[in-house]
């Protein structure tokens, strides 16, 4: 059992419980989760937290490395991550995701997809494309662009560095940054407090603020372009590169081919 899930009033709790692989989205916990957040959705909860509980080092890992493709596009849109990322986003309440400890990756692409982000003291935010040479889908970054102010994004896959609590709550990843002691209670607080406004037009806010943020289109030379991109770097030896020296616990040495 990769998740566990519990319910409070109106509350749906959904923690990660797969610490021996840093909660990593494989696709087994993924499917679990997804699977959790359907049974969530038809127990008709009206605020939905992901967390990995108080306390946790790794909050996920993100995207397990082991289950990346090499030679084609390893961001398809049915790739179960993507589809995570997408079931968050039309859950048809707010998504909270109430994080300690580090957050990696696809991983932090999920906290930016909740709707309200809460951490303590000692989350961190890192997006590291860049370390694998692995080329981010349009989706992802489209996300990273609508959730943070343009330069802070660049920073961030540009450099792969880990964002501080301090950070995170000064650049807007995080709604609130509190004392781990007393993270539950705060994320409880406020997940109570729209649980008990009308949950229809709740319901009706978030949808309205998904389709409003997804209404412009790309224009179809735009997309052809960026995956021309993409394919010349999934395609590199680079990303072979990537993922060969974090296999093997090693800097990878990068050479632009």
């Amino acid at each position: 059992m990769y998740i566990r899930s519990e319910v409070d009033g109106y509350v749906g709790i959904l923690t990660l419980c797969h610490a021996e692989k840093r909660n990593a989205l494989s696709r087994a916990l993924v499917g679990e989760l997804l699977e959790a957040m359907d049974a969530m959705a038809a127990a008709r909860v009206r605020v939905l937290i992901l967390t990995a509980g108080v306390g946790s080092k790794v909050w996920s890992a993100g995207h397990d490395i082991h289950e990346l493709p090499l030679g084609e596009d390893p961001l398809l849109y049915s790739d179960p991550l993507e589809q995570l990322l997408r079931g968050v986003r039309h859950f048809p309440a707010p998504v909270i995701a109430m994080v300690s400890g580090s957050v990696w990756g696809g991983a932090t692409d999920l906290v930016l997809s909740c709707d309200i982000a809460i951490g303590d003291d000692t989350c961190s935010f890192a997006l590291t494309p860049v370390n694998l040479g692995l080329p981010y889908n349009t989706a992802g970054t489209l996300n990273f662009m609508r959730r943070l102010p343009l330069n802070i994004a660049k920073e961030m896959l540009f450099t792969a560095r880990s964002v501080s609590p301090h950070e995170a709550e000064e650049w807007h990843i995080l709604n609130h940054r509190v004392d781990a002691s007393e993270l539950r209670a705060f994320t409880l607080d406020i997940a109570h407090g729209i649980a008990s406004k009308a949950p229809l037009a709740v319901a009706a806010l978030k949808e309205q603020f998904r389709m409003l943020a997804d209404s412009a289109p790309l224009q179809p030379g735009i997309f052809e372009r960026i995956q021309e991109l993409r394919h010349r770097v999934f395609k590199s030896r680079d990303y072979v590169e990537g993922i060969d020296a974090f296999k093997e616990k090693r800097a990878p040495v990068f050479r632009g081919e």
